[in-house]
């Protein structure tokens, strides 16, 4: 199986926020981001295993700014690293001024999905090799991320996680 760049599953959704989709202050609701961002990472996650995907988790989102009624939201994901099976999917979240045309990160996230064949069970996918100074720091990232997780799941015991040690070493 040939490692692959985050580029190669880069996936942009851009779209605007119609008044259906909104809060009673005229933002764009929550569950509808969440909803973009899960389809842009699963597409992400199939341009890199080429193979059925789920969402296994959201690992992290940050509302850092409300998008109003009539932005440009644009949603970017891309594999951040791949596991076994599992791959890290990061999302960017930009909305565009209407009348600069500039664009601003609103929004990020973290999702993790799992490749699976046809009957549900988890199969292998390619590694990544990150190419970009971003891409790098969010791959290295991506293993304290995971071991964090497991340690708060209880899947790992805290002197396992060798990531998290370093970082406290």
């Amino acid at each position: 199986m040939h490692p692959k760049t985050p580029s190669e599953s880069l996936t942009v959704l851009t779209d605007l926020v119609l008044p259906s989709e909104t809060n009673p202050l005229n933002n764009l609701f929550g569950g509808e981001l969440l909803a973009r961002m899960d389809r842009a990472a699963s597409i992400a996650a199939r341009r890199h295993s080429r193979r059925i995907t789920v969402t296994a988790s959201v690992n992290h989102v940050a509302f850092n700014r409300s998008i109003p009624l009539g932005s440009v939201v644009t949603v970017e994901a891309k594999v951040s690293r791949a596991f076994t099976s599992s791959m890290e999917i990061f999302i960017d979240v930009w909305i565009e001024d209407r009348e600069s045309g500039i664009r601003t990160k609103a929004n990020e996230a973290i999702y993790t999905f799992v490749a699976v064949d046809e009957t549900g069970r988890p199969v292998e996918v390619p590694q990544i090799v990150p190419e970009t100074e971003l891409e790098k720091e969010r791959f290295d990232a991506a293993l304290r991320r995971k071991q964090l997780s497991l340690v708060l799941a209880g899947k790992m015991k805290p002197h396992e996680a060798s990531e998290l040690k370093a970082l406290f070493v």
